[in-house]
């Protein structure tokens, strides 16, 4: 029995006297969450799906991979636990949280189960507040930094292309990838080479 039958089974029951609260917190709870393609180690299940859906944003699936086609959610959490500092895991997870309690406000859901074009006005929103401020040398705003930091959607987005452009899919499929550049000829006459000078 499935969450949706259990609340009609129980509207019958109760002669469909379920209050308003009880209804959406039965509804809320019938809403799918972003399925997860690997098993965050650094991220909690909430902020890894965020994660995910933000570099999903930043990095759509179009005629190529997208990002998370690239495992770049998986790339994130891993350089977060195994790269990174902790102060700087900190602001990170600081300007995440943030990030989604504005969303919270903005649109009465989580970012990672805002309906689409919410997720991709609100990362808009903080991107191109994000790239004014910091241009002018402005800090400690709503866009996500502290004072003298990368806010935080500019971080998150260098992470993803970083993620995006270095998978196996990002680096054959959409750049032009030659494991060695030009061809190899071991064997020129040295008329076609011409002369070489050594600095």
């Amino acid at each position: 029995m499935n969450r949706r039958e259990v609340l009609q089974r129980t509207a019958v029951v109760l002669g469909y006297a379920i209050t308003g609260p009880a209804l959406a917190g039965i509804l809320n709870g019938c809403k799918a969450k972003p399925e997860l393609t690997y098993k965050p180690e650094f991220f909690s299940e909430d902020q890894a799906a965020l994660m995910s859906e933000l570099s999903e944003i930043i990095i759509p699936k179009t005629s190529t991979p997208g990002a998370k086609d690239a495992g770049v959610p998986a790339f994130i959490d891993s350089m977060l636990k195994e790269v990174y500092h902790k102060e700087d895991q900190d602001s990170f997870l600081k300007g995440l949280t943030e990030f989604d309690e504005d969303a919270k406000k903005t649109y009465g859901d989580s970012f990672a189960e805002c309906k689409p074009e919410n997720r991709v006005a609100h990362v808009k929103k903080y991107h191109d507040a994000a790239l004014a401020n910091f241009d002018k040398g402005l800090s400690g705003g709503w866009w996500g930094a502290a004072a003298g930091e990368k806010p935080f959607i500019l971080k998150a987005k260098e992470l993803t292309i970083l993620g995006f452009f270095t998978s196996e899919p990002g680096a054959t499929k959409v750049l032009k990838y030659e494991t060695v550049p030009g061809p190899f000829r071991g064997c020129v006459p040295y008329s076609e080479v011409g002369k070489q000078w050594a600095t």
